[in-house]
C-alpha cells in the first residue's frame, strides 16, 4: 500500500508525556493507586486535613525529610511503603489534579524538590543494595516462570530514579533561576563521581551484563535501558549539543567550519517516491528474455571483471556475469512478491503532478573531498601523462595539462578536513615521538570519563545490550536458549479471558517496542559522542559490535514488512500515564483494543528504524570489509523495502548504505534500479572522484580485506595502551644502573628460602657455565 508522508520530526526523544508513558508496562497500572495509598496513610498521620498542593514550599521540604528518614528503617516492607509514597510525589501526586498538564507540572516541581534534598543520593544507595541482593536472584533463578512481583523493589527505585532524570533534563522555558542551577548540579553529579570511583551509567551497564550472564533474571531490563539512555543524553548531550560541541572543536583545531547543519539540511529534504517494484520486476523478466536471444557488445568494466569469479556468489560452469547477477535480482523478486498484490492496484495514484513539479532546485548537500581522493587523482595523472609519481605531494603539477591543473584546483576548493583526520594524525605522532611529544593532555569531559570506565568491559557490554536487542526485535524467533526479556511485563496470574489476552499481547509488544527504541538511541548517542571525543574509541565500539554481530542483527530487523512496523498500534491511549491517573477508564472491548489510536505512525517504531539505519551507517562508513557483509548479507532487497517509508530522513540513510554498496553490486542491479540510483544522485552527498555508480576504482577491488581490519584492530589497541595502560616497567622508565644501589634492594624472599638458598645456588649459579660471548653480542 502506498504511504503518505509523514508528519515526523526526529528529535532526541519523543514529547515530555509520552517519554513518561513509556516507562509504565499497563500491567503496572494497578501499582499506581498502591502508590497513592502509601502515600496518603503516611501524608494524612503527618498533616491533617490539608493537600500537598496546599502546603507552601518548606512545609513541603519538612514533610520529604521526614519520609527520608523512612528509608533508614531496617524493615524491607516498611522501606517499600515509603519508596511508594516517594514515587507518587514523583508521579505528580495525581490525586490532587484535575488535568493532565498538572500531573505533569506537579511531578517536575516534586522531581526538583526532591533532588534539592538528596533524594538521589539516597536511592542510589538503595538501589546497590538490591543490585547486591544475592537472595532476590537465587530466589528468581529457582523459579520456572519470573514476574512483576519479582522486581517489585527494583522498578519502583528505577521509576523514582527515571522520573527525575527526565524531569530535570528537560528544559522549559518558564523554569525558575534555581531549577536551571539544579540541572547544571544534577548534570555534573552524574558525569563527574565523587563518592564513588564510577559515574552512574556504569552501574546501570553493570545490570544489563549481570542480566545477560542469567546471574539476575528478575532485573526490570526496559526500566533499566530507558534509564540508562537518559542518564546519557543528559550527561553527554543531544544531537544539538553534539552539533554545537563539534563547531567548537573544528574552531579549536582551526579547522574550517562545517559547510552546512546536517541537521537542518534534513529537516527541509522531501521524501522521494518509493521505487515501483512490480514494474521493474516486470522489466527484469523482458530483459532476462531478451539476454537469451541476443547479446549486445557492451564495454565491461573492471567491476564486472571481478564478478565473473566472485568468492561470495555460486560459481557454476558456463554461468555468465548477466545470469549471475539476475540471481541477486531473483532473490529481490522473492523477497517483493509478497507485497506485489498490495502495490499493484496502487500504481495509478504512485506519482501525483505536484511532487514533479516541486523538487528543490541544485543538490541539498555540499560535496566534500577528502585529501587520500586528492593524492589518488594526482596518482593516477601522473602515471598516465608522466609515467612516475611524487608520492603525498599534491603541490607539485609540472608536466600536467592545463585540464588537470583545472580539476586539482576544484578538488582543494571542497577539500573537507574531519576532526578524525587531526586526531589519526596526532596519534601517529605522538606513537612516533613518545618522548619528545610527552604526556597528551587529555581533557576531563564526561565522555572521556564515561569511555575509562567502560574500556576494560566494553565487548561485554555490547554484546549484553545486541542480546536484548535480538530477543526485542520483531523478527526474531522464541528460541528457549534466548534471554527472557518480558520479567517486567508479565503478571502473576496469567490472563483468562480473551480481552486480557489480547491487552496483555500489546503490551508485550510495547514493551519489545520500547526496548529497541532506548537501545537504538543509546548505542546511537555513545558512538557519535566516542567519535567527536577521540576516532579510536569509537573505532574501538565500533569494531565491537562488528564482532558480535550487529550489521546482521539490523538486517534481520529490517527483513520485515516495515510500514507495518512503522504503523503498528501497539499502544492503548486511554491506559497511558498520565491520561490513566485523571480520567475515567472507558470500557475497554475488543474492538476498541484493535482499532487503537487514530495516529499516521508509531513515533517510536520510526525513530527506532531512523537509529538503527544510521548506526548501520556509522559502522560501514569507509570500511570495505564490512561494506562486503552488507553485500554477502544480501541487504540491497531488505533496504530497497525500507525506502516504502515516505519520511526523506529515513530514505537518505537507506540511500546511503545502497550507494557504498552499488559498485559490488553489478551492472545488471544497477540496470533494473535506476529509480533508486536517480534518489540516490538527489539525496546523498558527492564526493567528487569517487566511482561509486560504477566501481572502476581501486576501491572496488574487494581483496585483502582483513587486513584492514587488522590494522585498524592494532592502532586502537596502541591508543588505548597509549592512554590508559600506565605500565611500571615501561621500556621508557628511567633505569637504576648503580651497582651499590641495585644490589642494596631489599628483595622479598619466602620464608623457607634460607633452608634451600645452599642447593639454588649450586643449580642456579655455580653448576651453570658462563657464556661470555653471549653477553658481549647481547642487543
Amino acid at each position: 500500500v502506498d504511504c503518505p508522508n509523514l508528519e515526523f520530526e526526529y528529535g532526541d526523544a519523543d514529547g515530555h508525556g509520552a517519554e513518561l508513558a513509556e516507562l509504565y508496562s499497563y500491567t503496572e497500572e494497578p501499582e499506581l493507586s498502591t502508590n497513592r495509598r502509601c502515600f496518603e496513610e503516611d501524608f494524612h498521620a503527618q498533616v491533617q486535613g490539608r493537600r500537598w498542593l496546599e502546603l507552601d514550599q518548606a512545609q513541603q521540604k519538612a514533610y520529604v525529610m521526614r519520609l527520608l528518614d523512612g528509608l533508614e528503617v531496617v524493615n524491607r516492607d516498611k522501606r517499600l511503603k515509603v519508596a511508594r509514597a516517594i514515587l507518587y510525589l514523583a508521579q505528580g501526586v495525581f490525586g490532587d489534579c484535575d488535568n493532565e498538564g498538572d500531573v505533569l507540572h506537579w511531578s517536575r516541581h516534586n522531581s526538583f524538590l526532591l533532588y534539592q534534598l538528596g533524594t538521589f543520593t539516597a536511592f542510589l544507595e538503595l538501589l546497590n543494595m538490591e543490585i547486591d541482593n544475592s537472595q532476590a536472584c537465587s530466589s528468581a533463578l529457582r523459579k520456572p516462570a519470573i514476574s512483576l512481583a519479582d522486581s517489585t523493589e527494583l522498578r519502583v527505585l528505577l521509576s523514582v530514579m527515571y522520573l527525575m532524570v527526565e524531569n530535570i533534563r528537560v528544559e522549559q522555558e518558564e523554569d525558575p533561576p534555581e531549577w536551571k542551577t539544579c540541572r547544571e548540579t544534577f548534570r555534573m553529579e552524574l558525569s563527574f563521581p565523587v563518592h564513588t570511583e564510577e559515574p552512574f551509567a556504569l552501574l546501570l551497564f553493570t545490570m544489563v551484563t549481570k542480566f545477560c550472564s542469567g546471574h539476575a533474571p528478575h532485573f526490570p531490563m526496559k526500566k533499566v535501558l530507558l534509564l540508562l539512555w537518559k542518564v546519557l543524553l543528559f550527561t553527554l548531550g543531544g544531537f544539538e549539543a553534539l552539533q554545537a560541541m563539534k563547531v567548537r572543536k573544528r574552531e579549536e583545531l582551526g579547522l574550517p567550519p562545517l559547510p552546512e547543519d546536517s541537521i537542518q539540511v534534513m529537516r527541509s529534504m522531501r521524501a522521494a517516491s518509493p521505487p515501483t517494484y512490480s514494474i521493474e520486476l516486470m522489466e527484469q523478466q523482458q530483459q532476462k528474455r531478451g539476454h537469451r536471444s541476443r547479446r549486445p557488445l557492451v564495454k565491461q568494466d573492471s567491476l564486472d571483471i571481478y564478478n565473473e569469479r566472485d568468492p561470495f556468489k555460486n560459481d557454476e560452469a558456463g554461468v555468465d556475469e548477466e545470469e549471475n547477477d539476475d540471481v541477486d535480482s531473483g532473490i529481490e523478486g522473492e523477497l517483493d512478491l509478497m507485497e506485489r498484490d498490495a502495490i499493484i492496484p496502487a500504481m495509478p495514484a504512485q506519482r501525483p503532478p505536484i511532487e514533479r513539479v516541486s523538487f528543490p532546485k541544485g543538490l541539498p548537500w555540499a560535496p566534500k573531498v577528502r585529501q587520500k581522493d586528492i593524492e589518488h587523482f594526482l596518482e593516477a595523472s601522473r602515471n598516465k601523462f608522466i609515467g612516475f609519481t611524487l608520492g603525498q605531494d599534491t603541490e607539485t603539477l609540472i608536466g600536467l595539462p592545463r585540464p588537470i591543473h583545472e580539476s586539482v584546483k576544484t578538488l582543494k576548493q571542497h577539500k573537507y578536513v574531519s576532526i578524525s583526520d587531526v586526531q589519526i594524525k596526532n596519534e601517529e605522532e605522538l606513537e612516533k615521538c613518545p618522548m619528545s611529544l610527552g604526556e597528551e593532555e587529555v581533557q576531563e569531559t564526561p565522555c572521556e570519563i564515561l569511555y575509562r570506565a567502560m574500556l576494560y568491559n566494553l565487548p561485554q557490554y555490547m554484546i549484553a545490550l545486541l542480546k536484548i536487542l535480538l530477543a526485542a526485535a520483531p523478527t526474531s524467533k522464541a528460541k528457549t536458549d534466548s534471554i527472557n526479556i518480558l520479567a517486567d511485563v508479565l503478571p502473576e496470574e496469567m490472563p483468562i479471558t480473551v480481552l486480557q489476552s489480547m491487552k496483555l499481547g500489546i503490551d508485550v509488544n510495547r514493551h519489545k517496542e520500547i526496548i529497541v527504541k532506548s537501545i537504538s538511541a543509546l548505542l546511537l548517542l555513545l558512538l557519535k559522542h566516542f567519535k567527536l571525543n577521540h576516532i579510536y574509541q569509537f573505532e574501538y565500539v565500533s569494531q565491537h559490535l562488528v564482532f558480535a554481530n550487529c550489521i546482521p542483527l539490523i538486517l534481520k530487523f529490517f527483513n520485515q514488512n516495515i510500514m507495518s512496523y512503522i504503523t503498528a498500534k501497539n499502544s492503548i491511549s486511554v491506559l497511558d500515564y498520565p491520561h490513566c491517573t485523571v480520567c475515567d477508564l472507558p470500557e475497554l472491548t475488543a474492538e476498541s483494543l484493535e482499532a487503537g489510536d487514530n495516529n499516521q505512525f508509531c513515533w517510536r517504531n520510526l525513530f527506532s528504524c531512523i537509529n538503527l539505519l544510521r548506526i548501520l551507517n556509522k559502522l560501514t562508513k569507509w570500511k570495505h570489509s564490512r561494506t562486503m557483509m552488507l553485500v554477502v548479507f544480501k541487504s540491497a532487497p531488505i533496504l530497497k523495502r525500507a525506502l516504502k517509508v515516505k519520511k526523506a530522513m529515513m530514505q537518505l540513510y537507506v540511500l546511503k548504505l545502497l550507494k557504498i554498496q552499488t559498485k559490488y553490486l553489478g551492472r545488471q542491479w544497477r540496470k533494473s534500479n535506476m529509480k533508486t540510483m536517480s534518489a540516490i544522485y538527489q539525496k546523498v552527498r558527492h564526493r567528487m572522484n569517487d566511482d561509486w555508480a560504477y566501481g572502476n576504482d581501486i576501491d572496488a577491488r574487494p581483496w585483502d580485506f582483513q587486513a584492514e581490519e587488522c590494522t585498524l584492530r592494532a592502532n586502537i589497541e596502541a591508543f588505548n595502551s597509549r592512554r590508559y595502560d600506565k605500565p611500571q616497567d615501561s621500556e621508557f622508565a628511567p633505569v637504576d644502573n648503580c651497582l651499590q644501589s641495585v644490589l642494596g634492594q631489599r628483595l622479598e624472599l619466602p620464608e623457607d628460602f634460607h633452608y634451600s638458598y645452599e642447593l639454588w645456588l649450586e643449580r642456579e649459579v655455580f653448576s651453570q657455565p658462563i657464556r661470555w660471548e653471549e653477553l658481549l653480542h647481547y642487543q
